[in-house]
């Protein structure tokens, strides 16, 4: 029998109604494209795979994400979002236009008072080689892998101040309960 999922108070069964259902996308607010992409695609090697326009509300849509290496992505732009739609780990960026030149703006990052938003989440092959990439591209670190009580998790900052968790999945294994 596969795993079907750990029991807690408050799971349920999954119906057949939800069956088909996954998580497509997060989705953050950020105040300046350009750095936001600069960030995602340099620092963590993200792609744009589709932007998404709608002027009478004036904000645009980032979809990036990570593409298996040959894996075949549309090149027609309706094909392109209907495959946008249907795939796992998509981080979308949200742009409210001009908020990039509003000196005194800033989104708020979920992790000071009152706190709601906590972080996403980035899995790497070699957590010190990671740390040693964030360093040499500058990237603010909230957290080392040796600092804290919760040693091999790393977390960073993006550019507009949103917390990246970043683990080794081996280094997990043991972790909790």
């Amino acid at each position: 029998m596969s795993f079907q999922g750990e029991q807690h108070p408050g799971v349920q069964a999954p119906t057949a109604e939800s069956h088909g259902f996954r998580l497509n996308h997060t989705m953050l607010r950020i105040k300046d494209p350009e750095r936001a992409l600069a960030f995602y695609t340099r620092v963590f090697g993200m792609r744009v795979l589709r932007r998404l326009d709608f002027e009478e509300m004036q904000f645009s849509l980032y979809f990036l994400a990570r593409p298996e290496a040959g894996e075949q992505i549309p090149e027609a732009s309706d094909e392109r979002t209907a495959w946008t739609f249907d795939q796992r780990g998509v981080l979308e960026l949200t742009h409210n236009w001009g908020t990039e030149t509003q000196d005194d703006f800033a989104y708020h990052d979920g992790n000071a008072d009152p706190q709601g938003f906590g972080h996403i989440c980035f899995s790497v092959p070699d957590l010190a080689a990671a740390e040693a990439w964030f360093d040499a591209n500058e990237v603010e670190f909230v957290k080392r892998a040796d600092q804290g009580k919760m040693k091999d998790v790393v977390f960073v900052k993006d550019a507009d101040g949103y917390w990246i968790e970043v683990v080794e999945a081996a280094r997990m294994a043991g972790k909790g309960d």
